[in-house]
């Protein structure tokens, strides 16, 4: 019954009473179904953690544990993570900035709000990976304090920071008026020069697949300089050197960059590498030049990208969506569409095009209607669950298109009933519908008990509050655990039921 009681830990309509008869027999499955309540009480949180002590961490994600219910020595992972919430106690820092156990300092360095003698012995820490997790969080005025320290992870640390001020981002990109770092991770542990073997075998070694230093520590630079690049804070000019760096990743990581100039943007259009070019033909700072240069790119993947794009020209997207897979997707360009453009994609003679606009949600009636008519049937597949379609005119595209178009009727949110339930009556039956019913608030107990026999809809079925009490109850003590989990999870399961399945303490 274990499973069962996972179930019920999930419960929304469990009785308080039951709660705490629950949280008296928990273990570990159990209470992350209690921790995760939004009715859970803090005195119940208080006994969830003295009964499973791995729970009350998700506890005080939650907001349910306090500094007053947690003890640092004997809950030591719960205070960290009050810590990191930036509700511990200052004393509780100064203890773990001198914890004996690494793991725990590291952690310590992450949380925000740290007291100024705290953030100080944890830069002077002898583990590196402590003052490095520092550097990766720190405050500006700790991040520039830190830039010169001797080991190059720290530095790759402060390249990934946000916080770190835009002068030192570029310090340490140019190495300009820093001092040569002195170690790295590689050389902390081998005899320089080396080179990771990518098929390293030794059970102990945690250095990452091709690490190499041979006194410069050249591939934590390379990690520092990469990270560089993701980071919106480093200077443009310091980012666009890197236009013709021979390293794929790193014009990669730049084909993303917000600030990306003009000029490279036209020089990365004809990277030899599609993923490049990919990255560039979503970025928001390319302009229309370089978008219609990228429409004809022989990549699919590339094109598909544009696509994307927030601000790609309309005769360009029409055109794209001729040739190239762009799928059931809202794009970002279709959704801020204007009325007009709205009225030229509906009237569009491409039906790739018109599919596009009729995955939007919010169109005006008669443009629904239209497309809710069109001839296509991946357009009126697309619109079927726009809301405000009638029940005759889901009935009317049903039988035009069949099972082609029947998962998208079932997922509309104003199918009545009656349709429902003969969609999931359909023979042969149509998987993807029956898994729309499965979750739709408006399924009545017909259309569930169909869906219980498809493998993928059966478990929203079972916890679906229009399930039958008597069929929840048999799913309690069928042999499908998953199915009795959903059961006993499903809000209408009579209390007595529930009642019963609690254990006594």
């Amino acid at each position: 019954m274990h499973h069962v009681l996972c179930g019920l830990a999930r419960n929304p309509a469990l009785p308080a009473e039951l709660i705490d008869r629950l949280i008296a027999v928990a273990d570990d499955d159990v209470a992350d179904g209690l921790a995760g309540r939004a009715d859970l009480g803090r005195a119940q949180a208080v006994a969830l953690a003295a009964r499973v002590a791995g729970s009350a961490v998700p506890l005080v994600r939650a907001g349910l544990l306090t500094a007053l219910d947690v003890d640092p020595l004997v809950r030591p992972d719960a205070a960290l993570a009050l810590l990191d919430e930036g509700s511990g106690t200052p004393d509780w820092a100064r203890r773990f900035a001198a914890d004996p156990v690494v793991e725990r300092r590291e952690r310590l360095a992450a949380c925000p709000g740290l007291p100024s003698d705290v953030v100080k012995t944890l830069a002077a820490d002898p583990d590196v990976r402590v003052v490095a997790e520092l550097a990766l969080w720190a405050a500006p005025e700790v991040a520039a304090g830190l830039a010169g320290h001797p080991h190059a992870e720290v530095r790759r640390a402060l390249a990934c920071n946000e916080g770190t001020p835009p002068a030192v981002l570029a310090m340490l990109v140019t190495g300009e008026g820093l001092p040569p770092a002195r170690r790295c991770l590689v050389c902390d542990r081998e005899e320089t020069p080396f080179v990771h073997d990518r098929q390293c075998a030794r059970l102990d070694c945690d250095l990452l697949p091709g690490a190499s230093c041979d006194g410069s520590h050249e591939s934590t630079v390379y990690d520092m300089h990469r990270a560089a690049l993701h980071n919106p804070a480093t200077p443009t000019d310091v980012a666009m050197a890197f236009a013709g760096h021979p390293s794929m990743l790193l014009r990669w990581a730049l084909a993303a960059r917000p600030d990306l100039a003009p000029e490279v943007s036209r020089l990365l259009a004809g990277d030899p590498v599609p993923g490049v070019r990919a990255d560039l033909a979503e970025n928001a700072a390319i302009d229309d030049a370089v978008m219609r240069t990228l429409a004809g790119d022989l990549d699919d993947i590339v094109r598909r990208s544009l696509a994307h794009h927030p601000n790609v020209p309309l005769d360009v997207l029409i055109g794209l969506s001729r040739g190239t897979r762009i799928g059931p997707t809202l794009l970002p360009r279709v959704a801020s569409a204007s009325r007009a453009e709205v009225e030229e994609l509906a009237a569009s003679p491409v039906p790739a095009a018109r599919m596009l606009l009729a995955l939007r949600r919010d169109l005006p009636a008669g443009i629904r209607d239209a497309l809710a008519a069109d001839p296509d049937a991946k357009v009126v597949k697309a619109i079927a669950p726009h809301p405000g379609l009638s029940d005759v005119q889901l009935r009317a595209m049903t039988a035009r298109h069949g099972a082609r178009i029947a998962a998208g009727v079932a997922a509309n949110p104003d199918a009545e009933p009656a349709l429902l339930d003969s969609l999931a009556l359909q023979e042969p039956p149509v998987r993807k519908a029956l898994r729309a019913i499965a979750r739709h608030p408006r399924a009545a107990a017909t259309a569930l008990l169909a869906c219980l026999s498809d493998d993928r809809a059966c478990e929203a079925a079972a916890g679906h509050p229009a399930l039958p009490a008597r069929v929840m109850v048999d799913l309690l003590s069928g042999s499908d655990r998953q199915l009795a989990e959903a059961a006993a999870a499903n809000p209408s399961l009579p209390p007595a039921v529930m009642s019963e399945l609690v254990p006594r303490p």
